[in-house]
């Protein structure tokens, strides 16, 4: 095939399913599109396609990520109830990722619509800066200015038990975490 070739249909959304279990990390609709010589606009479609068909894809702030269960094997996974300000969300994303943490979404109740989330997939300090920057970019809200007192879930995984002890004990001197 040459390399200015567009790759079709259905044949793309597999190579996009194969791409996207195999990387260790998000990758961008612009870059999907470029592999495959379609436009981000394309690669959107797909992904809501593939969605539709239950493909376990989430688009987060750096790219589109493959939730395989696998990929969080061994992986303790827990939810961790906090409340701060919008202008404390770097200093806890960056207690969670000191301490080892991977933060894979952000839950609010909303008094109209119930329960929202949203996936935010940081593990360490640039990819807080990142999701931080891109928020500020934006300018978009934070999912706790929607909730009742700012307070909000995150789903966590850790290695190890003393990691999720130690960022809650991080947490709770900051006066983060809610028990």
């Amino acid at each position: 095939m040459n390399d200015n070739e567009k790759i079709l249909g259905k044949e793309r959304r597999e190579l996009i399913i194969k791409t996207l279990q195999a990387s260790k990390k998000p990758i961008s609709g612009r870059e999907l599109g470029e592999m495959t010589n379609v436009s981000r606009q394309v690669i959107v479609g797909d992904i809501t396609l593939l969605k539709a068909k239950n493909e376990p894809i989430i688009a987060t702030s750096q790219g589109y990520v493959y939730m395989l269960t696998q990929s969080d094997h061994g992986k303790i996974e827990k939810t961790i109830v906090c409340r701060h300000t919008p202008e404390q969300t770097e200093e806890e994303l960056h207690i969670f990722v000191d301490h080892g943490l991977t933060v894979k979404d952000v839950k609010i109740e909303h008094p109209v619509y119930g329960d929202l989330s949203a996936s935010i997939m940081v593990s360490n300090r640039h990819e807080v800066k990142e999701f931080i920057k891109k928020v500020r970019e934006a300018n978009a809200s934070f999912l706790l200015n929607l909730s009742e007192g700012g307070t909000h879930l995150h789903t966590v995984l850790a290695d190890t038990d003393a990691q999720l002890t130690n960022a809650e004990d991080a947490l709770r001197k900051a006066d983060i975490l809610v028990e």
